[in-house]
């Protein structure tokens, strides 16, 4: 599995990247790959305020529907539109197309807060 050393996590296997005064987040390769085939991507959020650690979406798979948990607190400014006709990018690429959302962090500092690539392969084994 692929862990990108400059991406941070979550221990709910979600990713941030962050570039200047945004972000973008996706699911992790090895939350991907427990999911299986991911059919629907739902983001009700666009343009709100979300909470650390709370619901933003749900991302749902062939065998299962599990929410989108936001990794620091911010604002959704953009859901992938590629996603609405093609979520299995998320299965394909999670790290590069398959990205979820882009976000305004209120702090992007919080992000150093979060596991390292290292530390997140430790947390899945």
């Amino acid at each position: 599995m692929n862990f990108p050393t400059e991406l941070k996590y979550t221990k709910d296997h979600e990713w941030i990247r962050v570039e200047g005064d945004c972000a973008y987040v996706g699911i992790t390769d090895y939350a991907q790959k427990e999911l299986g085939e991911i059919v629907y991507v739902d983001i009700p959020t666009e343009g709100e305020h979300v909470a650390q650690e709370e619901a933003f979406g749900s991302i749902e798979a062939v065998k299962t529907v599990s929410d989108l948990l936001m990794p620091v607190c911010g604002e959704v400014l953009e859901v992938n539109p590629e996603l609405e006709d093609k979520p299995e990018l998320i299965n394909e690429d999670p790290y590069g197309k398959g990205w979820i959302v882009k976000i305004k962090p209120d702090d992007v500092s919080k992000a150093d807060a979060l596991l390292s690539a290292a530390d997140y392969r430790n947390l899945i084994g």
